[in-house]
């Protein structure tokens, strides 16, 4: 049993040494409300005008009408499915 012991420890330490992270830079906000092709996105700090942006569930946007803590994005649809 001291041996099984061992070399799970032996095992653990060794993918605990070999980990290495993935970090990933992600520029998310939230949907205060949407409708008629418009939502209204805060959080989003680092979106410039025109630029594209993808909701949650797949659809893609516009972003215009930037605001120092919301924007508004075009989007093509299926926005109100989420809410």
């Amino acid at each position: 049993m001291t041996d099984l012991i061992r070399q799970l420890t032996s095992d653990l330490q060794e993918k605990i040494e070999s980990f290495k992270p993935q970090l990933e830079i992600r520029n998310v906000g939230t949907v205060i409300e949407a409708g008629d092709g418009i939502a209204q996105v805060e959080g989003l700090a680092g979106v410039q005008s025109q630029e594209l942006v993808e909701f949650e569930n797949g659809v893609m946007g516009i972003a215009f009408n930037l605001e120092k803590d919301r924007g508004r994005c075009y989007h093509s649809g299926g926005l109100s499915d989420g809410f």
